[in-house]
């Protein structure tokens, strides 16, 4: 059953932006904090932001001031609006829930920073 679908990666340079989109269930989006994750290559996977039902927002201290996190209660949505993109934010970009279930893991969305 998947219930966390991630969308919106690419390649994009240095300096430019991109938006991510992550579909949840309405059981899941209704009942959490969402949040979003980034495995870069030959690392371990991290947390990178989080948002609250009440729209209450924290970021890693790497993505701060250029990430931001938000919510449509309508569509059971969540984005990560991405700017000022770096090589270093190059990964595989996933939702899920904070703290995560392993269950909830979906395929994520590759974002590749490069010239």
């Amino acid at each position: 059953q998947v219930q966390l679908v991630e969308s919106g990666g690419g390649l994009v340079q240095p300096g430019g932006s991109l938006r991510l989109s992550c579909a949840a269930s309405e059981r899941i989006f209704n009942i959490n904090v969402m949040g979003w994750y980034r495995q870069a290559p030959g690392k371990q996977r991290e947390w990178v932001a989080a948002i609250s039902r009440g729209g209450i927002t924290n970021y890693a201290d790497s993505v701060k001031g250029r990430f931001t996190i938000s919510r449509d209660g309508a569509k059971n949505t969540v984005y990560l609006e991405m700017n000022s993109l770096k090589p270093e934010d190059t990964a595989v970009y996933y939702c899920n829930v904070v703290p995560f279930r392993g269950s909830y893991w979906g395929q994520g969305t590759q974002v590749t920073v490069s010239s």
